[in-house]
């Protein structure tokens, strides 16, 4: 972990050697008054005024549609709906104060795009987008947490000193901004960028598993003469991003390379855009590419096209509030960015097969997760019950159920909702023998999923209590079980397998699956599959259906033939990990075929803020009419009107 970190800091060492060149800035003879020098060098401000406004109108969007803005009634306003915050005793307001809040972002984001009042703006957008962002970790992603970074930043500098409401309204103009204001932001995006490629350095994406069949997306129809879709996966999508990622901060900083390094950019942002349900992201490291060019290119390219001669515009030679104290916090903020990605070790609870909340790690695709199976499986102690519950019931999607932080999280906020309802029941002398009659009660969870192309398999003990589980942010989770890495050689095989399975006819399928010694897998075989067989790939397991008592030992190459709608159970014996698959016909496969069509024919536009403009006015105007609405049910106790979640 040390000699990571030194490696990264001397990488980041050549970035200010690189910089500090360009300013003629002698690195060797580099101090710290100097670098205090450097910083605080005045800069056109033009640059900055063009991020500045491009964020903020992409965060108009963002807040409408990824931030939640239009499906605010669905998203917070049903009471019983769980939610994961970061801190256990942060509580979400009631609907009205949530559109408000909202609301208020919202014409924060605006004022940041206009320049007024820019301060206020700032704290406008940035107290309600993080505390949104920290009540609920089910949402987080690595590009909602450069927003945050950037609306923080953002509100530190002088962004609105050119270009701005502020500006054309005060009687101070300048078009100077101290350096630092640029170098915080490059800084910022250069560690996007870098710190993406040294993730990328992890084996699972340089042996081409993290991402798999992406060369079927029309976006690499170009490619698709000269490689096969193995070939694109691997040397387009896996080692061309992970060079891309890893140099493209470095060429964005040297002139020489600057223009091409845009090039590349911009179009690996616009892909990205087509490819990903990624939102605003690509739009916004777009706006923030041209941070790396000259500070007045605007004003040089305005001057090309809307004066008949080149303005030149001076700036002074010295920015007023030439700091010290500023300068420490600066590298304090630029090391606490470079550590925080590779702090894991430290907030142990939060890891799984991974480290770490996928959030501010900057391993952006990395990880590929394939989750078939999640079981909530709730016991009355009483009673000795067991019942079984939707793993989607009172959440909005399934990323709670691959954090032990957030399994235990859904466990009590289920238990709450439960116990809820039975005290309601009880108040309606309700027929209550179908339903959990105690509230002592045990809560238990069985997800099976595979990481990167590897078998389907369990990631937590399925027989542990939730509701009594040990966790802490500080300690490994006790109920995780291990990836099985030892497995991981099989992955050619399984797409040796699933490509010959193919073959048999348009309706055949292929499911692996691996599990621990002890463990069993009690399996339901729906009618729409026909000529089910079970293969035993590694291991020893005991097979037995529901038709008979009758069990069945299977070792390594054995198969048999299974009956579909049925129960059976799938038990491994012996002390290693079994492996099997499931081969069979899928009928309704030739239907999710034509879905799957229909989705990709809708993607085709390279256009996506063009071809998304109508959903987005319509998201534009329930938000707002839920913002008023929030309004006069505060100050006149108007009902609010909420839709049905879907």
């Amino acid at each position: 972990m040390r000699t990571a970190l030194k490696g990264h800091l001397s990488l980041l060492l050549n970035q200010l050697q690189v910089a500090f060149k360009m300013e003629n800035i002698n690195w060797k003879t580099i101090s710290f008054t100097t670098l205090n020098d450097f910083l605080h060098k005045p800069k056109h401000a033009a640059s900055l005024a063009v991020a500045r406004i491009l964020f903020g109108m992409l965060m108009l969007i963002d807040i409408v549609e990824e931030r939640g803005g239009s499906d605010l009634d669905i998203r917070w306003g049903d009471a019983k709906t769980c939610h994961f915050p970061l801190l256990p005793h942060l509580q979400r307001p009631t609907l009205p104060w949530m559109c408000l809040l909202y609301g208020i972002m919202w014409l924060g984001a605006l004022g940041i795009a206009l320049g007024y009042k820019f301060k206020l703006s700032c704290a406008f957008f940035c107290v309600p987008y993080w505390y949104v962002l920290l009540l609920d970790k089910s949402f987080w992603n690595n590009h909602s947490y450069l927003y945050g970074l950037i609306g923080l930043l953002l509100f530190t500098s002088s962004a609105n000193c050119y270009w701005s409401l502020d500006s054309f309204l005060s009687n101070d103009k300048t078009n100077a901004v101290p350096n630092w204001n640029y170098f915080i932001l490059k800084f910022q995006i250069f560690i996007l960028y870098f710190y993406a490629g040294l993730k990328k350095t992890d084996m699972e994406w340089l042996d081409g598993y993290s991402m798999a069949n992406l060369g079927h997306h029309w976006i690499f129809s170009p490619f698709s003469s000269i490689f096969t879709v193995h070939e694109i996966d691997y040397l387009i999508i896996h080692m061309s991003g992970f060079l891309l990622d890893l140099s493209l901060g470095f060429l964005l900083v040297w002139k020489k390379t600057r223009p091409l390094s845009i090039l590349a950019g911009i179009t690996f942002h616009l892909m990205n855009s087509r490819m990903f349900s990624i939102g605003m992201f690509p739009y916004v490291s777009i706006a923030t590419i041209p941070l790396f060019c000259e500070a007045d290119w605007p004003i040089k390219l305005l001057s090309k096209f809307v004066y008949k001669k080149e303005i030149e515009e001076k700036i002074p030679s010295v920015c007023n509030a030439n700091k010290k104290s500023r300068v420490v916090l600066i590298m304090f903020y630029c090391l606490l960015q470079m550590f925080l990605p590779y702090s894991h070790f430290i907030t142990k609870g939060f890891n799984n097969w991974t480290n770490g909340l996928y959030g501010y790690s900057w391993d952006m695709m990395v990880h590929s997760w394939d989750t078939t199976l999640v079981v909530v499986r709730i016991v009355d102690n009483k009673s000795g019950k067991e019942h079984f519950l939707d793993p989607s019931a009172w959440t909005h999607n399934d990323r709670w159920s691959k954090h032990a932080d957030m399994c235990v999280q859904y466990a009590h906020c289920l238990k709450n909702n439960l116990l809820t309802e039975i005290s309601k029941r009880n108040r309606q002398n309700s027929d209550i023998d179908n339903y959990i009659t105690s509230q002592d009660i045990s809560i238990y969870v069985d997800v099976w999923c595979s990481l990167n192309g590897r078998f389907q398999q369990r990631m937590f003990n399925p027989n542990y209590d939730l509701l009594k589980a040990d966790w802490s942010p500080f300690k490994k989770v006790e109920w995780l079980l291990p990836l099985l890495t030892e497995y991981s050689v099989f992955r050619e095989t399984i797409r040796e397998i699933e490509n010959h399975v193919y073959t048999w006819s348009n309706y055949s399928d292929v499911l692996f699956i691996a599990d621990f010694p002890g463990l069993s897998l009690e399996n339901f075989i729906s009618p729409d599959l026909d000529n089910v067989t079970l293969t035993v790939i590694e291991g020893e397991v005991v097979l037995q259906t529901e038709l008979n008592d009758k069990q069945v030992q299977l070792v390594k190459g054995s198969s048999i033939p299974i009956v579909s709608n049925v129960f059976h159970t799938i038990l491994t014996v012996g002390e290693r990990p079994s492996c099997f698959m499931y081969t069979y016909f899928n009928k309704t496969k030739d239907e999710l075929k034509e879905e799957e069509t229909s989705i990709k024919s809708s993607q085709y536009s390279p256009m996506p803020l063009l071809e998304d403009s109508a959903a987005s006015v319509e998201g534009f105007v329930r938000m707002w009419d839920l913002v008023g609405n929030s309004i006069l049910n505060l100050i006149y106790q108007v009902p609010m009107i909420r839709r049905a979640p879907l």
